[in-house]
């Protein structure tokens, strides 16, 4: 693996809700999660009640910030961090024989997946670390709530979790942390009591990426289709809002704002209408990437050229770009962020000091470093962003030869 690549922490992905940002209480599914119901597309085009100008300048910023930290470990840098002391949090009689539990959302879907195996590599990679407890709540939030119950009972020293959702998590969040230290990462929850929550740099950044690329290299008046996954979920919500600042400041015309609730037949058929209505679309600009190759697929069997089009830093999506030549970008959610909660709390257990909210670098695929990310050996749906190279048992571990 070329660590150069990880450095740069260009605006990307599939982000996290913000401690302060408004929730919702649907699953906000990471990359290549599908919505649970179809929605009229009146609802897309509403103004996103999820925006927020602040943040979404402050992400913006984010984006051309030289992160901290080493330079070969994504995972442990830090954007513009503000640190809180972690004293009180100091275990007596030091680190050998660390509980450390995880109370996880899910993996219920490839993105998840491949953080859960970084994760779980990463415990190994510390000896002091003799109990790892892991409770998956299976995308349900009464489970997580009563997982997150059973864990601060069972003599964890530090708590990792990974909210289901953000409103209906918040107490039992609440309820931990004053049992013992907590760190959140991935998803928000609307409080400040844990330790520090972990997240890269966010959606809006994401979003702005993916849409500025198009603008960038669709023709003025170039018809846009814009297909998202579902609508009412904070992490895809930020990415649209940003995308749309980006639109609404061009001269592109957004023809369409589809769901495709992830589905691969229901993208193909969403594309194919909009060609055959339209004529003809010019750029095609995706919240997330998992039916990236099937909108792909789309403009193939229509047998037209594939217009410009984002998507993410799946191998399968990777491979197409590579093979086709295309036009393309990869915003990402790095799955290297599964690493840090780990040394987060070694680093609280050890009453070193953290940072509060602890921004990671988002680096994008692009066509100049597409090559360094195309990972042969590896399985469709792995996310290159892993940073799990280094990892004991890679590749196998992650379905790979």
């Amino acid at each position: 693996m070329n660590r150069r690549r990880l450095l740069a922490p260009g605006a990307a992905l599939f982000a996290a809700v913000l401690l302060a940002s408004c929730s919702s209480d649907a699953p906000p599914d990471s990359p290549g999660a599908s919505g649970s119901q179809s929605q009229d597309d009146n609802k897309a085009t509403e103004e996103s009640k999820f925006f927020e100008q602040a943040e979404y300048d402050r992400q913006i910023k984010l984006a051309d910030v030289t992160p901290e930290g080493p330079a070969d470990k994504p995972w442990e840098q830090m954007l513009e961090p503000e640190m809180r002391d972690t004293a009180e949090f100091k275990k007596k009689g030091g680190l050998d024989g660390t509980h450390l539990c995880f109370s996880n959302a899910g993996v219920f879907n490839p993105w998840r997946q491949v953080g859960l195996k970084n994760m779980q590599a990463e415990v190994k990679q510390h000896k002091e670390i003799t109990k790892f407890t892991v409770l998956d709540a299976q995308g349900k939030d009464d489970k997580q709530i009563s997982d997150i119950e059973e864990l601060t009972g069972k003599g964890c020293d530090a708590l990792i979790v990974s909210p289901n959702t953000t409103a209906t998590l918040t107490p039992a969040v609440e309820a931990a942390c004053a049992k013992v230290p907590v760190i959140v990462f991935d998803r928000g929850v609307q409080t400040d009591c844990p330790v520090t929550f972990i997240n890269p740099i966010g959606g809006y950044g994401y979003g702005a990426t993916a849409a500025d690329f198009l603008v960038e290299k669709v023709e003025p008046k170039g018809k846009i289709l814009a297909l998202r996954i579902s609508p009412g979920v904070d992490v895809l919500e930020n990415r649209w809002s940003a995308a749309k600042v980006a639109f609404d400041k061009s001269e592109l015309d957004v023809v369409d704002i589809k769901f495709t609730e992830g589905d691969t037949a229901k993208t193909k058929s969403i594309v194919a209408d909009a060609i055959s209505r339209h004529g003809k679309i010019d750029g095609v600009w995706m919240d997330a990437g998992a039916t990236s190759v099937a909108a792909i697929e789309a403009f193939e069997d229509a047998g037209v050229d594939v217009p410009p089009i984002t998507g993410e830093d799946q191998q399968d999506f990777l491979k197409a770009w590579k093979d086709k030549k295309l036009t393309a970008i990869a915003p990402t959610y790095p799955t290297f962020q599964w690493r840090t909660p780990v040394i987060a709390a070694l680093d609280i257990l050890a009453g070193n000091e953290v940072p509060k909210e602890w921004k990671l670098p988002q680096p994008t695929v692009t066509e100049e470093n597409l090559d360094e990310y195309l990972q042969e050996g590896m399985p469709p749906l792995h996310y290159a962003m892993c940073g799990c190279e280094d990892l004991p048992g890679f590749p196998k571990d992650w379905g790979g030869k």
